[in-house]
């Protein structure tokens, strides 16, 4: 089984991403997980076309620590087994433990078992790596490789590097490996030279440049992937060029994050910080 995390700043698109790709996986016939990360539990809702799926943690607030995986698991399109952690409640406790507690239980309830035969476990990640939790599938192993959904937007470059950082932190004592920047394109200018050029300064690749296309709202108003929702459209074979590059790529490495001066230099370079 291959596991997986998607990270990028928050509003870059990492669940509409995940899920698109995801399902592009199960339709070339990939068993597939899903583990949503995010207090905000949307990274499962296009897969499950629309159910508000119970968190982990809010069935476990009202039920107990007595579960069966059942409890917390749902299966969306074609098979995919879909879990969202949650969160506590606005203003109380921390988010990243609840990641953590979520995804421990996973393991002692065996979703992870190979009676369930997955090809890959996808997690979607917030992209605050500063938190232990958000971390946890970086530091414990729990991802092997990593992906990062950026565009050629400042910030969105500011924060993929910073999560670079992080991989860079926990990569030095186990096997996590950056296998490449996603780019959720936003029309900035020459947005696609950019991003390999970022890659390319990060030891990494663009495994693959997403344009935008209005197709992927009405696909989410319509409670599904685009896949799902129209797989003979431009955007969908997008998605599919995406899959089959994570699925054949080999290109894993330790990232080597930018010196912010460095990052600038680059920004002024391509005029996006004249």
């Amino acid at each position: 089984m291959r596991k997986i995390a998607i990270y990028g700043k928050g509003g870059i698109g990492k669940s509409t991403t995940t899920q698109n790709t995801v399902a592009a996986l199960a339709e070339m016939g990939r068993n597939m997980m899903i583990v949503g990360c995010d207090p905000k539990a949307d990274s499962t809702r296009l897969i499950l076309n629309g159910l508000a799926q119970k968190t982990v943690l809010d069935t476990l607030r009202s039920e107990g620590e007595d579960l069966d995986l059942e409890d917390v698991v749902k299966v969306g399109f074609k098979g995919t087994r879909c879990v969202e952690s949650g969160g506590p409640e606005p203003g109380v406790g921390c988010a990243g433990r609840g990641i953590i507690t979520s995804i421990n239980l996973l393991e002692q309830l065996g979703a992870f078992d190979e009676q369930y035969k997955l090809d890959y476990t996808f997690y979607d990640v917030l992209g605050d790596v500063v938190c232990g939790g958000f971390a946890m599938p970086i530091r414990d192993g729990k991802a092997e490789e990593i992906y990062i959904v950026c565009s050629g937007e400042m910030m969105a470059m500011y924060a993929a590097n910073n999560i670079c950082k992080g991989i860079m932190k926990f990569a030095e004592a186990g096997t996590v490996r950056l296998g490449g920047l996603i780019c959720n394109s936003r029309k900035t200018d020459r947005e696609d030279e950019l991003i390999m050029a970022l890659a390319e300064k990060l030891g990494t690749q663009m495994i693959h440049f997403v344009p935008r296309d209005n197709i992927v709202q009405k696909a989410e108003i319509n409670k599904k992937t685009v896949i799902d929702f129209d797989p003979t459209v431009n955007q969908a074979d997008e998605y599919r060029k995406l899959a089959k590059a994570i699925e054949v790529n080999k290109n894993f490495v330790i990232p080597k994050p930018l010196a912010i001066e460095e990052l600038e230099k680059l920004l002024i370079e391509f005029g996006i910080a004249d």
